[in-house]
């Protein structure tokens, strides 16, 4: 089930906030940082997913896919693709993480964790992954180095189990 959240919501529920401070993500969480860390369930929940957006933008560009033909391919959501290469906090849909890592033939379970799904068991994943994200940018075409970082991330993502 997903739900809509309309700008005229949005903006009945400003109104009722009145002069209160409001926030959202981490500052909401913990507006001025004291030296105590976030708890790891609150961050994972909030962290950042942008190597699986990643993956998937330069996986389907590399075989020259348009989100569509993806969505068709893969048997998954557009919506989903679209907010998986887009917004760096979606969460896919689990079936959406499963079919991705079958159509790209990558292991599910390491897939899953990159999506945010699983809890990281390897901590080098976790690595390449910002790595990876780091070094790729959006263009039209995969540069030597976009190919590159997205081998060695499918290579180290091949060796989760």
């Amino acid at each position: 089930m997903k739900i809509e959240i309309s700008k005229d919501w949005c903006l009945r529920m400003a109104q009722r906030e009145g002069d209160a401070e409001i926030g959202a993500g981490r500052l909401a969480i913990d507006p001025v940082f004291d030296g105590e860390r976030i708890p790891a369930d609150v961050a994972e929940e909030e962290s950042p997913n942008v190597a699986f957006g990643r993956f998937v933008n330069l996986m389907r560009r590399q075989r020259g896919m348009s989100l569509e033909q993806l969505a068709d391919d893969a048997d998954v959501d557009m919506a989903d693709l679209v907010e998986a290469e887009s917004d760096p906090y979606h969460r896919p849909e689990l079936r959406t993480a499963y079919q991705l890592a079958n159509y790209f033939k990558v292991p599910q379970a390491g897939l899953m964790q990159v999506a945010g799904l699983a809890a990281l068991k390897d901590a080098r994943l976790f690595d390449e992954g910002v790595r990876f994200a780091a070094r790729s940018e959006s263009t039209a075409e995969l540069t030597p180095e976009e190919g590159a970082a997205l081998e060695a991330f499918v290579a180290v993502l091949s060796e989760q189990k």
